[in-house]
């Protein structure tokens, strides 16, 4: 009998843990949509030389700014707390836009990242800061870019071009509405913006799940 009851709990663990972190810390059975269609990238110079765009892919959306090194403890962040975690999501990435004349903070800030973990998932891209303001503007946010057209704050973006977040009543029953998350705090990026990405990966695992089924 209490093995029969130690297996079933083993047996359940597993499921009552994915269902919670799926669920995340709002009442959401999927994440909010906060701007559906945002714009993909114009074809900005990028770091690496690569093509990057947004479609088909769970993006992280950053705007640093021109002081890259300045700020350089908020990527540590972001990298600790929600790159490392979830960088084995083949189509997971990091995508930071900067201003012109940046690159070279740019590649000395993923060398420093490179000494922690595989940085294959960053990338940066440039363009001039109005443009780059521009394409801000059109995320139809609350939050603007400052000066220097930077924020400390990052974005979800799903593979539709969506930008989620957190939209509507939380477990108090208060409206809440999140459109970014700052990088300047671990704790937000550690227990909001963590659960938060685990809901959409749930997502999209749960999606290919069924689609391989129909397959079959």
């Amino acid at each position: 009998m209490k093995k029969t009851i130690v297996l079933s709990v083993l047996f359940a663990l597993p499921i009552v843990a994915y269902l919670f972190f799926a669920s995340g810390v709002n009442t959401f059975a999927k994440l909010p949509v906060v701007t559906p269609g945002i714009k993909e990238l114009p074809g900005w110079q990028s770091l690496s030389g690569e093509d990057i765009k947004l479609k088909d892919k769970i993006t992280i959306l950053g705007f640093p700014g021109e002081d890259i090194l300045y700020n350089k403890g908020n990527a540590f962040n972001l990298n600790q707390k929600i790159y490392n975690k979830n960088r084995e999501f083949k189509d997971f990435q990091m995508v930071m836009v900067a201003p012109l004349g940046t690159e070279g903070q740019a590649k000395e800030l993923l060398s420093e990242l490179s000494r922690l973990t595989n940085v294959s998932g960053w990338h940066f891209v440039f363009a001039p800061k109005e443009e780059i303001k521009a394409f801000h503007a059109s995320l139809n946010l609350v939050g603007g870019l400052d000066d220097k057209a930077g924020t400390p704050n990052v974005y979800i973006i799903d593979k539709d071009l969506n930008l989620r977040g957190r939209k509507g009543m939380n477990k108090k029953g208060e409206e809440e509405y999140k459109e970014g998350y700052n990088t300047i705090s671990a704790a937000e990026l550690h227990n909001e913006m963590s659960d938060d990405v685990k809901i959409i990966l749930a997502e999209y695992r749960l999606a290919l799940k069924k689609n391989n089924k129909r397959k079959i």
